[in-house]
């Protein structure tokens, strides 16, 4: 079974991306992204996934993964259990922590982790208990506390001498071959061309398949309809613009695909509860707050 490639999204204005999430949840399926992963088990027993290695997790089961490693976590629960956190996500690209690596040479010990973890690597239980604590303090963090928890946490990693590989020597990911997947393709294409008009029927064929079939298949991959997924995907670089550029609301509306002003009011007030200026005005108090500080 081919891995599905994951959309990781990490908004201007930040470094790298941490969330929390439960279970079932959209991301449980075998997939990859080009962006390195530490993962977090914080609730229920399992089996994980990572390349070619199987093994079972508990919680505090701390793994981290490098570009393209193909990963998913499946909990043993009883039929249609929800559990409402399950895991802890910090995801970063390779340009980001190399360009820290080349700023402050006290890093320089994370590039054996990085090169590690394209293998995937897990930590000894104790430190999963002290990077829980870091990455659930993570979640709330802002400014420079978020940078200092996350330089907390690489060295809290470094100094584990007591991690291990996951994979094989031999195991390779591929994620030329993996792209070759019809939903992949799809994604990525949706991903490259949220400026501009798409069809579901247009992006269907992209992926090789019926309207219909891919439609359902779209759902359970995303656990969302395309049309949400790309209404999403659009505001989310809406943000991105607002607080980048200074270009007038209705270009930026326009820009991103939509079009008419009050759809694209109406859809990033449901997603963002203020509407688009509102939330530019927000942003550029704050800076100002800030350069004022």
């Amino acid at each position: 079974m081919e891995p599905q490639l994951e959309l990781v999204q990490i908004h201007s204005g930040e470094s790298f991306i941490v969330w929390a999430h439960g279970y079932p949840f959209r991301t449980v399926r075998w997939h990859f992204h080009p962006e390195y992963e530490i993962h977090l088990i914080t609730d229920t027993n399992g089996h994980y996934f990572v390349g070619d290695f199987i093994g079972d997790f508990v919680p505090g089961n701390l793994v981290m993964t490098g570009p393209n490693l193909p990963h998913n976590w499946i909990s043993d629960v009883p039929e249609g259990t929800t559990i409402p956190r399950r895991c802890i996500v910090l995801q970063f690209t390779q340009t980001f922590i190399e360009s820290c690596i080349g700023v402050f040479p006290e890093l320089e010990p994370v590039a054996t982790l990085l090169d590690e973890s394209r293998r995937g690597l897990l930590f000894r239980p104790e430190a999963g208990e002290t990077a829980r604590k870091v990455l659930t303090a993570l979640l709330n963090a802002h400014g420079a506390e978020r940078i200092a928890l996350f330089v907390q946490l690489l060295g809290l990693l470094t100094a584990d001498r007591g991690r291990k590989n996951l994979t094989s020597a031999g195991y390779l990911p591929d994620p030329s071959a993996y792209m070759s997947g019809g939903m992949n393709r799809a994604l990525a294409y949706v991903g490259e061309h949220l400026e501009g008009n798409m069809s579901e029927g247009a992006i269907a064929a992209i992926a090789g398949m019926t309207p219909g079939g891919f439609s359902r298949a779209f759902k359970r991959h995303t656990g969302m309809t395309f049309v949400h997924y790309v209404n999403r995907m659009r505001i989310n670089l809406a943000c991105q613009l607002l607080m980048s550029e200074k270009s007038p609301v209705t270009d930026i509306c326009f820009r991103i695909g939509f079009n008419n002003l009050s759809n694209f009011n109406r859809h990033f007030a449901l997603q963002k509860g203020m509407s688009p200026s509102r939330f530019r005005a927000l942003f550029n108090e704050n800076r100002t707050a800030n350069f004022a500080a």
